[in-house]
């Protein structure tokens, strides 16, 4: 198929993309320069140096992604602590943050939705197109992890030995649900509001609450239960890295949420008044 046709028939994802095409390519480059450190520290660094004899807290799961008997002293909590990292959780909440704002918000902020809606593009067109820039987006993102960790598992034979060989692509695919679960709510609330301040303080709140929450239900026995409210209970990198096998109850469950925000969005953006 022809680019340019396309790009004529997709005009609105094109467009949201070139338009951030910088931030990006800023954020792909910083998410492979990290994950090459992360599996370069992993890989000259023997685990037993980090904690020497003791054991990490239990708490030290919610970094190493991981919701069992994985530890981040080892080959695939470390590997595991680098698509939980607060740096890779910022690169994610960056692009559903900007791109997650520019589906509605920002036009009715800036005073352009009034001028778009002349022209022969539906609502649910604007949001579709739109919201699949971001998931492009997320998806290339998460490529760009995946690949660097799979080359760097690829190239050492002591972290082929503790990960298994189709790991780091079900890990990957997880990071993808975990994208798209936030991505969902972040839609509606754009879908909803005239700040687009309000979408990215939405996103922020999304991802650090929801990872707080799950290490407050780690640490402390009493809020354990607390943990089946946040993404980041699902999303345990470190656990599929460490043993393999496909969590499809998890990925069901963030999925199943980001498709709710979704159908949310849709119903919101129909039924508002964007001249008010």
């Amino acid at each position: 198929m022809n680019p340019g046709t396309v790009n004529r028939r997709l005009p609105l994802v094109w467009l949201a993309l070139h338009r951030r095409r910088r931030m990006l390519l800023s954020l792909l480059f910083g998410m492979v320069v990290f994950e090459t450190l992360i599996v370069v520290i992993t890989a000259t660094i023997p685990t037993g140096d980090l904690f020497g004899e003791r054991t990490p807290p239990g708490a030290f799961k919610a970094f190493s992604g991981s919701n069992g008997d994985v530890s981040i002293a080892s080959y695939p909590g470390l590997l595991g602590a680098g698509l939980t990292h607060p740096f890779w959780i910022a690169l994610q909440l960056t692009v559903i943050g900007s791109l997650g704002a520019a589906a509605v918000a920002a036009d009715v902020e800036s005073g352009t939705i009034e001028l778009l809606m002349t022209r022969p593009v539906s609502r649910r067109r604007l949001l579709a197109e739109r919201a699949g820039a971001l998931v492009a987006a997320s998806v290339l993102l998460n490529a760009a992890a995946t690949v660097t960790l799979a080359l760097g598992v690829a190239f050492s034979a002591k972290l082929r030995e503790a990960i298994p060989e189709t790991a780091v692509l079900t890990a990957g695919l997880l990071g993808c649900a975990l994208a798209f679960c936030l991505t969902g709510p972040v839609l509606a609330v754009s879908a909803l509001s005239r700040r687009r301040a309000h979408v990215i303080g939405a996103a922020v709140a999304f991802g650090a609450v929801g990872f707080a929450l799950n290490f407050v239900a780690l640490a402390w026995s009493p809020a354990r239960a607390l943990r089946y409210l946040s993404p980041f209970h699902y999303y345990a990198p470190g656990d599929v890295l460490g043993h393999g096998g496909v969590p499809w109850a998890a990925f069901g469950v963030l999925l199943g949420v980001g498709l709710l925000g979704l159908v949310a969005a849709f119903r919101l953006l129909e039924r508002r008044d964007l001249a008010v």
